[in-house]
């Protein structure tokens, strides 16, 4: 049985309603045939450095997960972005959820970016033929979303952890938005508003990207074991 560790965030400054986490719990309920064989276990993060370094861990020790797949949102973007890497950067200039800011810009001394070794053209795909728009991103950004990647990259680069990693970025869904009123005194047309992303929509997309890491990781274990045979 594959067991998949999808994660989300909750909220932070700025972000009230993060829709990443309700993603991941919306996908590990989910019931489909294409799931039977699978264990889906989520986890929302406390949008905090110190909630990644003590729960994630915790998480892949208890679980031991063949394939993670976290999700955050980008609040200025209008697509999913399937994440390439993780960048060795942090950014000092915004506090996490807790208040707490970073003094190193660097998350390991003197190393580079964590770059995904995945066929992402598939999960793009994937996301594309649910429904929704989707895209190669090389830049997750410096805040809690490229930390996490960057620890799930790590973790699934040694023996004994997990399998497949992918971070999903999502923009905001339309939770709780709320028109704004005309502007007052305004002559001019006023543009046509960008219309949010609904939350059936993200967890479609979630949900065929899931489904394409679980056939990368069959494929995988396939060629694993045919390489064992022939070294046998």
């Amino acid at each position: 049985m594959r067991t998949i560790l999808i994660t989300g965030f909750g909220r932070f400054p700025g972000s009230p309603v993060n829709p990443s986490g309700m993603v991941a719990v919306r996908l590990a309920r989910r019931r489909r045939p294409a799931f039977a064989g699978t264990r889906r276990v989520a986890h929302i993060f406390a949008t905090r450095y110190d909630a990644v370094d003590r729960e994630f861990p915790a998480l892949l020790a208890r679980e031991r997960p063949d394939i993670v797949v976290l999700f955050g949102v980008a609040p200025r973007s209008r697509h999913v972005r399937i994440e390439e890497r993780a960048r060795n950067r942090r950014s000092v200039l915004f506090p996490d959820a807790g208040g707490y800011r970073p003094t190193a810009l660097a998350i390991t001394p003197g190393a580079a970016a964590r770059r995904n070794p995945l066929p992402l053209a598939g999960l793009i795909q994937a996301a594309r033929v649910a429904g929704v728009r989707a895209v190669r991103s090389r830049n997750a950004g410096t805040y809690l979303c490229n930390y996490a990647y960057w620890r799930a990259l790590a973790a699934a680069a040694v023996p004994g952890g997990p399998d497949l990693a992918i971070f999903v970025h999502v923009p905001p869904s339309g939770l709780k938005a709320r028109p704004q009123p005309p502007r007052a005194g305004a002559c001019e047309p006023r543009r046509k508003a960008r219309r949010p992303a609904r939350l059936g929509a993200l967890v479609r997309a979630g949900e065929a990207i899931v489904l394409a890491m679980l056939s990368l990781s069959r494929a995988c274990r396939v060629s694993e074991n045919a390489g064992r045979d022939r070294r046998n």
